[in-house]
């Protein structure tokens, strides 16, 4: 096992054990001191990239729609901005001709009339993709685009960790008692919407953010973030000047204390700054469902054409006697 790959394994341990040891206080503290670094330098490393958009201006508009967003009270609009921008965004960076985007965007249409007539979906579907989409579903996509184009069976270990790990939340829940209580409230303020919107997605009426649901988003959030920042080496989202670097860390520490000098402001700047990072790495997102769409094609099609290639090719036994050509008619 390579040193990063333990140090991933370490990691995701570690906040697996937080996560049933304290889940309240861990959600929080992940999503306030974590997460304004993630952001920050995420941003900056997709823009070195022009955010795979074929022209970087539009990243400004994505950055526009996503500080709107934070401010829209109405959860069904909210779930049309986040619905649209990832529609929008995958017919830019995940399509590769006119046919592919036009089909794209009537699936979408259709979609979206489904989730239209059924009243809350949209606003389900706003809740859930920056929130457990985003940094649980779309970590495991990268975390098995990585396994499969290293060949690494540790990477494909990780991978079954990781999912194991979410079981054992969901299955053997922890009975972590509150320690700090101000943390909890202010956990079930911003994240309390999480539970009724699985609920709705599945069938699950009186769902709330409990200790399982809060444990479950602990984890989730901080592997997220950490895996972010243990992959410096692999994307080399270090790679910039330390004049960038430096700014980046004040403007994390800033984010940080200006929430814990006035956390209802400083959640409002966070969230801003979140739906930001979150629509900007859209393209990528759908860029990497594509792939490891390609990836599934291309294992399913070696697996079934490997029997038959070797059959084809296989050689014919020692005295066995071909079939007889047909007689040329006299």
């Amino acid at each position: 096992m390579r040193s990063n790959d333990a140090i991933h394994l370490g990691l995701m341990l570690l906040a697996l054990a937080a996560a049933y040891l304290v889940p309240f206080e861990l959600l929080l503290l992940a999503y306030v001191v974590l997460g304004p670094a993630h952001y920050f330098t995420e941003i900056s490393w997709l823009h070195d990239r022009s955010y795979y958009l074929p022209h970087r201006g539009i990243a400004a508009g994505l950055a526009i729609v996503a500080v709107v967003a934070a401010l829209i009270d109405n959860a069904s609009w909210f779930g049309f901005a986040m619905w649209g921008a990832l529609i929008v965004c995958a017919m830019l960076a995940a399509t590769n001709s006119a046919i592919e985007s036009m089909l794209l965007f009537m699936a979408a249409i259709v979609l979206s009339a489904i989730m239209y007539s059924s009243g809350s979906s949209l606003a389900v579907i706003g809740i859930l993709i920056p929130t457990l989409i985003h940094v649980s579903l779309f970590t495991l996509i990268f975390m098995v685009l990585g396994a499969y184009r290293s060949g690494s069976r540790v990477q494909a270990a990780l991978v079954v960790i990781y999912l194991a790990a979410l079981a054992t939340i969901l299955l053997l829940p922890p009975a972590a008692e509150i320690r700090i209580a101000s943390f909890a409230r202010v956990g079930q303020d911003y994240f309390g919407n999480v539970g009724p919107a699985l609920g709705r997605l599945f069938g699950m009426p009186g769902l709330v953010l409990d200790t399982r649901l809060t444990s479950l988003l602990a984890f989730v959030y901080t592997y997220h973030y950490l895996n972010w920042f243990i992959k410096a080496d692999v994307i080399r989202w270090t790679a910039v000047s330390k004049a960038r670097l430096a700014a980046m860390a004040a403007a994390s520490a800033a984010a940080t204390a200006l929430y814990f000098y006035d956390y209802a402001f400083g959640f409002t700047f966070l969230l801003a700054l979140s739906l930001i990072h979150i629509l900007l790495e859209f393209p990528l997102n759908a860029l990497a469902l594509r792939q490891l769409g390609a990836a599934v094609q291309d294992a399913v099609r070696t697996r079934y054409a490997s029997p038959v290639t070797a059959s084809a090719t296989q050689p014919r036994a020692a005295g066995t006697k071909g079939p007889k050509r047909p007689s040329r008619p006299r």
